[in-house]
């Protein structure tokens, strides 16, 4: 019965949809045509935020801009791409063979479930502004009511929508990493579902959205250190700390079972990471140029920094730790991405290197907890690392920073931009830990979390899934 509430849910959740969506078509047919008058939009402009609409007096919006609105679309499909089969093949390549299978499964069925999240409630919840309290949006848009295809600031509202919706994806799949190998997938369903709903959208809102309450205080993220890597860095945390280690750990050897697979995902990711920051200004410009430009820096430099470390304290420099400090430096320069310059990125990557090796190995090793593939000390800590540091190195005059307080994209001073950051990485941060906490306790009275001990020794691909990933 627990396995077909999801099934049941899914089908109410259209059904009503579509009801709602009949009832209140003939009710918006003379604001849309009063609106389509006045020249109002929808849409996005290039900070990522939602454009209020136009009154009369007004300037009409821009027309569709075909460079940007092409770039986006590429951008999309680029961080789509990181998701399947990017982060898919990293994780994968990381857990025993016996596991690698569940691993790809639980990257496919998210992208598939956030997709229709994202359509039946995420993008309104993120980005609509019918509420005023800051921390998330109404349903006037659920069901992509009031979306079109030609309407907005350079961009299609469809296209924004779809950028978006990679970002929605990819947020809760970053988690995966942390409770490999025990848990059932359908507690990975509900857990992930609810985790989305109840942690991203209210992030996403109150840093991204037009009215959101730490945009409005003046937070720097352009690309997702606060609303993607802090998210899934500490609900990670909590989701492996709940949970328990996994059978054996930490005594028995877990060696990754492929690492080729492991490097072919991490070159998958660092690709699709120029569309993941290069499109988050959602223009074809010098900053969506510049944004790249300092990610492959922070990449290269938090990888090199990674390796030279365990080349020196173990003799050897290795595979993997040479593709984790890469991802490292991504996860830092994502917030920064959008002020820092090319000077700025060497530092971010340099400390992002050293700080999330440390945290992924001696912090981890301190504690006890099996954070399985380092989620929380790759992404958690790199997010608060770039988000942090981007007050220093991103204002104008210091080294190549380009925030500026004339542009209000700044604040005037690097101690005042410092308080906002944390203030706003804090809140959201704990936030998320409680929360997450909450829906996990949720979760496991429904279902449970974890399988059996004997499930687990045999291997989730045949345990929960029947079938195995080599038949050899």
């Amino acid at each position: 019965m627990k396995k077909i509430i999801p099934c049941i849910l899914l089908a109410l959740t259209f059904v009503g949809g579509t009801l709602w969506a009949d009832e209140t078509a003939d009710n918006t047919t003379t604001t849309e045509t009063t609106a389509t008058e006045e020249n109002t939009t929808g849409d996005t402009n290039s900070d990522g935020d939602d454009a209020g609409a136009t009154t009369e007096g007004d300037t009409p919006p821009s027309k569709i801009d075909s460079g940007d609105t092409a770039w986006i679309l590429t951008a999309s499909a680029l961080v789509l791409f990181m998701t399947i089969p990017g982060l898919s093949f990293f994780y994968a390549g990381l857990v025993r063979k016996k596991n690698v299978l569940s691993v790809l499964m639980h990257c496919f069925a998210l992208v598939c479930l956030m997709t229709v999240v994202w359509v039946a409630i995420g993008y309104s919840m993120a980005f609509s502004t019918d509420n005023e309290n800051g921390f998330i949006g109404g349903l006037s848009n659920a069901f992509a009511s009031g979306l079109t295809q030609d309407s907005g600031n350079g961009i299609p509202d469809f296209a924004f929508f779809i950028f978006q919706m990679t970002f929605f994806i990819i947020t809760p799949a970053l988690m995966v990493g942390a409770f490999v190998e025990r848990i059932k997938f359908s507690a990975m369903l509900w857990f992930t579902g609810l985790w989305a709903v109840i942690v991203y959208l209210p992030a996403c809102h109150s840093v991204w959205a037009e009215n959101g309450y730490f945009l409005k205080m003046g937070a720097v993220d352009l690309a997702g250190g606060i609303v993607v890597h802090i998210t899934a860095g500490l609900g990670a945390l909590v989701a492996c700390i709940v949970l328990g280690p996994r059978k054996g750990y930490p005594q028995a050897q877990m060696m990754p079972h492929n690492l080729p697979m492991t490097v072919a995902g991490t070159g998958m990711l660092w690709v699709g990471w120029f569309g993941f920051n290069g499109g988050s200004g959602l223009a074809a410009d010098g900053g969506g140029a510049t944004a790249i430009v300092v990610t492959q820096i922070s990449a290269a430099t938090a990888a090199l920094t990674w390796m030279f470390i365990e080349w020196m304290k173990n003799g050897k420099p290795t595979v993997l730790g040479i593709v984790t400090g890469s991802i490292a430096g991504l996860a830092a320069i994502t917030p920064a991405s959008g002020v820092v310059g090319p000077q700025g990125a060497l530092i971010i990557g340099l400390a992002s290197g050293f700080v999330c090796w440390y945290a992924s190995t001696a912090i981890k090793a301190k504690f006890g907890y099996d954070d399985s593939l380092d989620v929380f000390g790759v992404h958690g800590v790199g997010g608060i690392i770039g988000t942090l540091l981007l007050a220093f190195l991103g204002i104008e005059g210091t080294l190549d920073g380009r925030g500026s307080a004339a542009a209000e994209t700044f604040a005037a001073t690097s101690g005042e931009q410092f308080v906002i950051q944390l203030k706003a990485a804090g809140a959201v941060g704990l936030y998320t830990i409680v929360a997450t906490w909450i829906i996990l306790k949720v979760v496991d009275a429904m279902v449970g979390l974890r399988v059996d001990e004997q499930d687990e020794t045999s291997g989730l691909d045949i345990s929960a899934h029947g079938e195995a990933g080599y038949n050899d």
